[in-house]
């Protein structure tokens, strides 16, 4: 005769296994975004130090343009006031009657701004910067036909647009260095929060290792349950910091 198996049931665990088990996977789960909040915080580090050198390089290209835009504009008026003088020494031979020195001085005006002037500078004083062959063979009728206008005796630099020009470049170039040093700014305070985060997490880790410690359950579901409340803490934390500029966690694995 057959003896039947009889089921016997599964014996209940008890609290202080259920806090033990709960305890391994807590170690388990704090330990790996441990490891993820001090991965992307290194990360945020790195765009930190990018967008840092970045805004010294071009702060350093801005500063470099800014005295370049400092000394073309030393230049430039130096030569308006030779050319002011020029059409000054011009109107009084005109009106002196002595056509050689007209003559003279139109021949060395017409030079210099031609062999000078900066296309910028020659459209604010209304000089044609690219004058035909007729005007170019005829310089008494061309500096005499330029100095009948009005734009040909307005100094530029009474314009601040036009003096302002002379840096727009230097001026891109350090709000760019200003834009990278805010991007380097917000890395740098990203990556300090995801430090914050780790720090917590491994007070998790602290408190999970000393439950074993303990023989009074109560004590152990005290500290359970402050390990617990820290981690959801750090857990809710981090999910509210961005993560850093052109992350892409597939690009660590490389393209197919």
């Amino acid at each position: 005769m057959e003896e039947k198996s009889v089921s016997r049931p599964k014996a209940k665990k008890t609290p202080d296994e259920v806090i033990e088990l709960i305890v391994v996977i807590m170690l388990g789960i704090t330990a790996l975004f441990t490891a993820w909040g001090s991965w992307i915080g290194s990360l945020h580090g790195g765009n930190q130090a990018t967008s840092y050198t970045t805004s010294n390089n071009l702060a350093s290209e801005g500063n470099s343009e800014y005295n370049a835009g400092v000394q073309q504009m030393n230049q430039d008026m130096l030569l308006w006031n030779d050319i002011s003088d020029m059409q000054m020494e011009i109107s009084f031979a005109l009106d002196s009657g002595d056509d050689v020195t007209v003559e003279k001085i139109c021949y060395q005006l017409f030079y210099k701004l031609d062999e000078n002037l900066t296309e910028r500078m020659a459209e604010a004083i209304g000089w044609n910067y690219t004058m035909s062959e007729a005007e170019y063979s005829d310089p008494m009728g061309t500096v005499l036909a330029w100095m009948e206008s009005d734009e040909a005796y307005t100094s530029p630099f009474f314009d601040e647009e036009y003096v302002t020009g002379y840096f727009e470049t230097a001026n891109e170039l350090l709000t760019q260095s200003q834009e990278a040093l805010e991007i380097g700014k917000e890395a740098n305070a990203n990556g300090d929060a995801y430090g914050l985060v780790t720090v917590i997490y491994s007070v998790v880790l602290f408190l999970l290792g000393i439950i074993s410690s303990f023989n009074n359950t109560k004590n152990k579901r005290a500290i359970l349950i402050l390990s617990l409340v820290a981690f959801l803490l750090a857990t809710a934390y981090m999910f509210t910091i961005p993560m850093p500029t052109g992350f892409d966690i597939t690009s660590f694995f490389g393209k197919a």
